[in-house]
């Protein structure tokens, strides 16, 4: 029920921006997904801020409250985040074969990287120089993580009570030990609800 629910508003947005998204082919849809997949450190949410910048900001094939939901969704379903939101946004754009394409963009780089690291690996783990290097990394990685998470919230929290929410969350998950799964459900009973509520009110 929820993958139908989720496939129908994917399909119902990709109609619309397909006929308005010059420029938008498969090679260029790889090749854009290729660089972030390569040049970019920190896990999934890193990859938020150079998609924006890339297929937002730079040739606005979506627009930035469209791609707010497509993130929403790609953290509500399980998976890799970072897989997740180059399915959606490659659907969006060009269908089934437009995530194809993202996708193996995103995950090559990575599994180029990680095949490498694992046929060397064991030679250089007690190398003296890259172990320095993996500790300078360490906290560049927080960092990375930490400044999307922040861009998503000034985005998605265009009121200052809106950040209350994020808090009470954090809280709950960290101190109160409630489950992330019913977070995300709790979430979005409450936005469904929301929406009827201010459709009757139309």
């Amino acid at each position: 029920m929820r993958n139908h629910f989720i496939c129908r508003f994917i399909s119902s947005v990709s109609l619309k921006i397909r006929a308005c998204t010059p420029g938008c082919g498969y090679l260029s849809l790889f090749l854009i997904f290729l660089k972030i997949g390569a040049f970019t450190l920190g896990g999934g949410y890193a990859m938020f801020p150079l998609i924006q910048r890339e297929i937002v900001d730079k040739r606005q094939w979506i627009d930035r409250r469209e791609f707010l939901d497509l993130l929403a969704i790609a953290q509500s379903a399980p998976g890799i985040i970072a897989v997740n939101i180059a399915i959606f946004v490659g659907y969006k754009l060009k269908g089934v074969k437009g995530s194809l394409v993202t996708t193996l963009g995103t995950v090559l780089p990575s599994f180029v990287a990680i095949l490498l690291i694992a046929l060397f690996f064991q030679e250089f783990k007690d190398n003296t120089y890259i172990q320095r290097i993996f500790m300078g990394i360490r906290p560049v990685t927080v960092a990375l993580i930490a400044a999307p998470v922040l861009q998503m919230g000034r985005a998605a929290c265009e009121k200052k009570i809106l950040w209350l929410i994020p808090l009470v969350v954090a809280a709950a998950i960290w101190l109160g030990g409630v489950s992330p799964v019913g977070i995300v459900l709790a979430a979005g009973l409450s936005g469904w609800v929301g929406g009827r509520i201010k459709e009757r009110r139309k």
